[in-house]
């Protein structure tokens, strides 16, 4: 960046508005701190604007403009009905002097015939002024007609594109809502599936957990703490075990060597 120009004092001169450099770049800070805040504040706009909302008010708006359009062809129309009902009362007038100008000269009364025929002249420049006034007026009341049936063509217009458009947000936002629902259960759906499979390889552990306990029960290698039995007491019984056997075995050698088949001493 170019710096400013030099002063004769060696510091930074001013800008071509008189402005020193620090004035230039506090100023610019605020342009850019303002332009922050108008994106922030566009940006909170947009997420709380409710779209159907802002159509139903602009509809609302160009309501209110066809009514004021509406009201002044009404006033106008009134204005022209006033000037042709004075215009009406000024010709009954003049009728009235010319027939007074006529009874005049039947009676030989000249002047009083010539009076009635100038004031019916008077009569007559007013009614053309009022001409002048009611083709103003009318031509305006007929411009106005048109501009609000033209109107009136673009609010319906517009009322129709603004049902239109809400019902397509509507539908979006039902749709977005779906879809979100539709998310949050699959996210629920995966994550029961894993807690599913943490149970199934739980129960899967415990069982065989299970199964290798009773394997090393009945192997002996565990102790049964159901039937608790010193180290003494198992060589005692494995001993008595054995002299039952030899003591089986005995007998069954003296009934064969008999020859005498019996049954087999039972087990005490």
């Amino acid at each position: 960046m170019a710096a400013g120009p030099i002063a004769d004092d060696g510091h930074l001169g001013c800008d071509k508005r008189g402005r020193h450099p620090r004035e230039v770049n506090v100023a610019g800070i605020f342009q850019r701190i303002g332009a922050i805040f108008q994106a922030k504040s566009n940006k909170a706009l947009n997420k709380i604007e409710d779209p159907r909302e802002t159509l139903d008010l602009s509809y609302e708006k160009q309501l209110d403009n066809l009514t004021k359009v509406r009201k002044a062809v009404a006033d106008v129309a009134t204005a022209r009905k006033r000037i042709e009902l004075q215009a009406a009362e000024l010709q009954k007038q003049a009728d009235k002097l010319q027939g007074q100008a006529k009874a005049a000269l039947e009676q030989g009364n000249e002047d009083l015939a010539r009076e009635a025929l100038m004031r019916r002249a008077a009569l007559g420049e007013q009614l053309k002024d009022l001409q002048v006034q009611h083709d103003q007026v009318a031509e305006q009341e007929q411009k106005l007609i048109q501009t609000s049936q033209t109107l009136q063509n673009q609010v319906e217009e517009f009322r129709t594109r603004k049902e239109t458009i809400k019902a397509t947000y509507t539908a979006a936002e039902a749709q977005t809502k779906i879809s979100e629902a539709v998310s949050g259960i699959s996210t629920s759906m995966g994550d029961a599936g894993q807690a599913m499979v943490r149970a199934q390889d739980k129960i899967a552990q415990m069982q065989a957990r299970a199964g290798a306990m009773d394997e090393l029960l009945a192997s002996g290698a565990l102790t049964d703490l159901s039937k608790p039995v010193d180290d003494i007491q198992a060589q005692l019984d494995k001993v008595s075990k054995a002299s039952t056997v030899d003591g089986e075995l005995a007998a069954l050698k003296a009934e064969v060597g008999g020859g005498t088949a019996g049954e087999l001493p039972s087990a005490k």
